[in-house]
C-alpha cells in the first residue's frame, strides 16, 4: 500500500504526524500552488510570494533528505488549481491507495477534505495537528461550563498545565498578568532596533516574478521583499527578537510611531502560522531570557501571553463557534468599507500610516489593527463581512482561524460578547496618547466638534449614542454613560451632526 501525503502552505514543518506514517522510498509528498486558494480571497501580493517561496524551500529540503516530493508550481501546464483535483491527478498518475493529510487550519478546507474519500474511492486519513498547545476538544471541554469565555482564565490554566513562568503553583513574580506595565507611550528619541530582514534568493525571485504576472490586481506592494522563507532564517528572526527587541517589548508593545511599522514586536506570527516556527520553542526562548536576566518579566510575560494565551484561545473560539460565527452581526452594522482602506488616501494620519504600512509590509502590529483601523470600522458601523475580508487579505499572517475571531469578536463586537466584555471603542485621545500620529494630522485631536475636529472624537460618542440601549447596562461602560448623561442637548446634537456630515462625505467618496 502506497500513500500520498498532502502538505498545505501553512504546514511547513517536520513535526507533522504524516512524517511518522510515510515511507521515503514508496510514498509521495504532494505540495501544490493552486489558484483556488490564492484567489478565493485576493491575498496581499507579498503574502502569496512569502508562502509560495517558503513552500518551495521546504519542498527542496525534503528532497535533499531523500523524500519523494511532487511539487506543482502555479504555472505548471498540468496544474488543475484545486487541492482536490491535484490530489486526484496524482492518485491516478502514481496508482496510490491512501491520502494522508494533517488537519487543515480552516473550516471550509476541512469540510471539503472530509468528502474526498467518496469522490476518490480511496482512503483519506486526516490526522490531528499537533502544533497547537490546546487541542480543539480540550478547548471545547474548558468552554462547556462557562457562560462567558475569557482569555485570562484560559491563559492561567495553560500556564499551570505547561509550567510556564511558574513558581510552584504560583505565577512568577506574584501576578498572572503584567499588562498594566505594557502601555508606555512612545517617547522622543526612542531608538527602535532595525528588524532582521533577508534579501530574496533565486527561488524567491522566481516566485516574485510569478506573483507579479498572475496576481497584479491584488492588494499590496510586492517589493521590497524581506521575509524569512526557511526554518533556519525564521529561527534567526526569533533569536534577533529575543536579543534585541524583547527587553523593551513589554514597555512599548502598545506604542505606535510614525514611520516605525515594526517597533519592538517579534514579527514571528508569519512563521508560527505557516509552521516554520513552533510555539513551544518560542515560549521556551523567551522564558530562558527572563531566567538569565536578559529580559524583564513584564516583557516576557506579555510575549508569552500572546502565544500561549491569545493565539491558542482565538483558535479555540474559531473551532468552537464555526460555521455560524461567520454570520455574526450583533450590532447590525451595514456600511461598506471606504476606498481609502485600499489606497491609504485619507486626511486622518493614523489611518494613513497604518494602511500604507500594511500595503507595503503585509503587516501591522496588534494595536494598529485593533485601535486604529479596527476602532474606525467599529465606530463607523462597517459590515463584518467586508471588514473580515479586508483583514484576511492584507496581512501575511492572516488565516481565517486567526482573523475571524479577532475581527468579529475583538474588533467589531459582532459576536455579542462571546469573549470580549465590552467593545474596544476609543476616541482620538487614546491614539494621541499611544502614538505620535496626531502631530502630523490634518485634524486636531484636541477639538471635539466641527470640520477640523478629529473624527474619532465625535464618532466615538455617536457610536455610544446609537447603541445606548445595548451597552448602557454594561458595568464596564457605566462611567462613560454617566459622562454622556452630563452632556447638554446642544452637545449631543453637534456630535450627531458632525457624524452625519463625516459619514456622508465618506460614503460619497470624498477625501476625509
Amino acid at each position: 500500500m502506497s500513500n500520498l501525503a498532502l502538505i498545505c502552505a501553512d504546514q511547513l514543518t517536520r513535526s507533522l504526524p504524516i512524517f511518522e506514517k510515510i515511507d521515503k522510498e514508496g510514498d509521495i509528498i504532494l505540495m501544490c500552488e493552486v489558484k483556488d486558494e490564492a484567489t478565493r480571497i485576493k491575498h496581499h501580493k507579498k503574502k502569496i510570494a512569502f508562502l509560495f517561496s517558503a513552500m518551495r524551500h521546504f519542498a527542496a529540503e525534503l528532497e535533499r533528505d531523500g523524500y519523494r516530493v511532487c511539487y506543482t508550481k502555479l504555472d505548471d501546464e498540468n496544474n488543475r488549481h484545486s487541492f482536490f483535483e491535484e490530489v486526484e491527478r496524482h492518485i491516478n498518475k502514481h496508482q496510490l491507495d491512501t491520502v494522508i493529510v494533517t488537519e487543515p487550519s480552516e473550516y471550509d478546507v476541512l469540510e471539503n477534505m472530509r468528502g474526498w474519500s467518496d469522490k476518490l474511492e480511496c482512503t483519506v486519513e486526516i490526522l490531528d495537528d499537533p502544533r497547537f498547545l490546546c487541542r480543539k476538544e480540550e478547548f471545547a471541554e474548558w468552554a462547556q461550563e462557562r457562560k462567558n469565555l475569557r482569555m485570562e482564565f484560559f491563559y492561567r490554566e495553560m500556564r499551570k498545565r505547561y509550567k510556564i513562568l511558574m513558581d510552584g503553583d504560583a505565577p512568577q513574580g506574584g501576578d498572572w498578568n503584567y499588562d498594566s506595565q505594557n502601555r508606555k507611550p512612545p517617547k522622543d528619541g526612542l531608538k527602535v532596533p532595525e528588524p532582521k530582514h533577508y534579501a530574496p534568493d533565486d527561488i524567491t525571485k522566481e516566485v516574485m516574478e510569478l506573483v507579479a504576472e498572475h496576481f497584479s490586481e491584488h492588494f499590496g506592494d510586492l517589493e521590497p521583499f524581506y521575509f524569512a522563507v526557511t526554518r533556519r532564517q525564521a529561527l534567526e528572526i526569533l533569536k534577533d527578537f529575543i536579543e534585541n527587541r524583547l527587553p523593551d517589548f513589554g514597555d512599548y508593545q502598545d506604542a505606535m510611531m510614525q514611520d516605525e511599522p515594526w517597533m519592538y514586536h517579534s514579527h514571528i506570527s508569519f512563521y508560527l502560522n505557516c509552521g516554520l516556527l513552533d510555539p513551544k520553542e518560542c515560549i521556551a526562548r523567551a522564558e530562558e531570557a527572563y531566567h538569565d536576566g536578559s529580559a524583564p518579566l513584564n516583557a516576557v510575560e506579555g510575549f508569552i501571553r500572546q502565544i500561549l494565551g491569545w493565539r491558542e484561545f482565538i483558535r479555540g473560539v474559531y473551532w468552537l463557534k464555526m460555521p455560524e460565527y461567520r454570520d455574526a452581526n450583533a450590532l447590525n452594522a451595514r456600511r461598506s468599507l471606504p476606498d481609502f482602506f485600499w489606497t491609504g488616501e485619507t486626511k486622518m494620519n493614523c489611518l494613513r500610516q497604518c494602511i500604507t504600512e500594511t500595503k507595503k509590509n503585509a503587516y501591522a502590529h496588534h494595536i494598529q489593527r485593533l485601535m486604529v483601523t479596527g476602532n474606525f470600522t467599529l465606530l463607523t458601523g462597517m459590515h463584518p463581512d467586508e471588514v473580515n475580508e479586508w483583514y484576511w487579505i492584507v496581512y501575511a499572517d492572516a488565516f481565517e482561524w486567526v482573523e475571524l475571531p479577532n475581527v468579529s469578536g475583538m474588533i467589531l463586537f459582532a459576536d455579542d460578547g462571546v469573549f470580549a466584555s465590552k467593545p474596544y471603542a476609543a476616541g482620538g485621545a487614546y491614539i494621541n496618547r499611544m502614538s505620535n500620529y496626531c502631530k502630523n494630522c490634518s485634524y486636531s485631536v484636541t477639538k471635539k466638534n466641527g470640520d477640523k475636529a478629529c473624527p474619532f472624537n465625535y464618532l466615538y460618542w455617536n457610536f455610544l449614542l446609537e447603541h445606548e440601549d445595548k451597552f448602557r447596562k454594561n458595568p464596564r461602560m457605566a462611567m462613560v454613560y454617566r459622562s454622556k448623561d452630563k452632556m447638554g442637548e446642544e452637545k449631543i446634537e453637534a456630535i450627531k451632526a458632525d457624524s452625519r456630515r463625516f459619514l456622508n462625505q465618506m460614503e460619497n467618496g470624498e477625501c476625509v
